[in-house]
């Protein structure tokens, strides 16, 4: 195949001004697609649209209300005609041991990880299996991706809240691969190790110098290397074009061989 991937599809990025986030949404326009960059924070979700152009827009949205989801997809679909991709990116961290975990930490927890995402997909799908539908005979697919976690398939000590959410993740997008399968959807999850992003440094700090935690996860690394957010965004991109036509419910584990 040549060319750009995903050139002429219409993307949503959740947490896409983030650090896999922005990473992904900038790849997304590399490789030809329009994307909305949803999420709260509106200062870095605004500089990385005007930094685009007319490729992308800034929407601003708490995935995990119903109503600024639905918002969210009819922006994007009344400025770009329909929506092949949807990327449920947003998260947040959380480290400690379980005797911490108290009913707000739970809720926020659940509610960024598990709730946005199901809320924001409940949002799409209409629209996905329209171009499902419309995609079949060219034997193409619109998809979902979602961040998961090597914590979505594995566990460590300390981290039982976040690992509990990237297991639910894990868990939603093997079920709707079942179901949106008929309907010519494909589901798939992505699954980094540890990411030197802002967000890990303030999960990380809660539990430990960061530093050190990112130099003890590349020595468990058999590559000597954990990933970079671009690795995560070019893994995205590939699950998200007609290269990847035949994965679907398939969880792509990307920490250089931790869990090989």
């Amino acid at each position: 195949m040549t060319g750009p991937r995903i050139h002429g599809k219409v993307a949503i990025v959740t947490g896409g001004a983030g650090g896999i986030g922005s990473a992904t949404v900038r790849r997304f326009v590399e490789e030809g697609a329009r994307v909305g960059i949803v999420d709260l924070d509106e200062l870095k979700g605004r500089a990385l649209a005007d930094e685009l152009g007319d490729q992308a827009v800034f929407l601003r949205c708490d995935h995990a209300k119903a109503d600024d989801c639905s918002a969210a997809v009819a922006s994007v679909v009344a400025r770009w005609g329909g929506l092949d991709i949807l990327f449920n990116n947003a998260g947040i961290g959380w480290t400690g041991a379980f005797d911490e975990v108290d009913e707000q930490a739970a809720c926020a927890v659940m509610e960024a990880n598990l709730i946005g995402p199901l809320m924001m997909t409940r949002a799409a799908l209409p629209v996905l299996r329209q171009r499902g539908k419309e995609m079949r005979p060219e034997g193409r697919s619109p998809a979902i991706l979602f961040t998961a976690s090597g914590l979505g398939l594995h566990a460590r000590p300390l981290v039982s809240l976040y690992t509990v959410s990237k297991h639910g993740i894990v868990g939603l997008m093997r079920s709707l691969a079942l179901d949106e399968g008929p309907n010519n959807v494909r589901v798939n999850a992505l699954c980094p190790g540890i990411v030197e992003t802002p967000l890990m440094y303030r999960t990380m700090g809660r539990s430990g110098d960061a530093q050190s935690i990112l130099a003890r996860a590349r020595q468990e690394a058999p590559l000597g290397r954990i990933a970079e957010t671009g690795d995560i965004a070019n893994a995205a991109v590939f699950l998200a074009s007609d290269e990847a036509k035949a994965i679907h419910g398939a969880c792509l584990v990307i920490d250089g061989g931790v869990h090989g």
